[in-house]
């Protein structure tokens, strides 16, 4: 059963701003635009997109794709489907 407690997810251990990124990312058209309203460049939102790539990684929760981390953060309960 893949949602039982007794296994519970792997934590990725994201910081609270790699999350803040992830999430303000993961509901504005790009990553540009995720730069301009968290006031960072484009460049510092790649970098920190691909870090949560790998730590996901690292703990056996690939997530290659947008629709995937997004999959991610809604079972990580970093995003409600209401913030849509």
């Amino acid at each position: 059963m893949c949602c039982d407690p007794k296994f519970p997810r792997p934590d990725p251990g994201l910081t609270e701003r790699e999350a803040e990124v992830l999430c303000v990312w993961l509901v504005e058209d790009s990553k540009g635009k995720a730069g301009e309203r968290l006031y960072v460049t484009t460049s510092t939102v790649a970098t920190t997109v691909e870090r949560i790539r790998r730590k996901y990684q690292a703990v056996g929760r690939p997530a290659h794709t947008k629709a995937a981390l997004f999959a991610r953060a809604v079972q990580d309960d970093l995003l409600d489907l209401d913030e849509l």
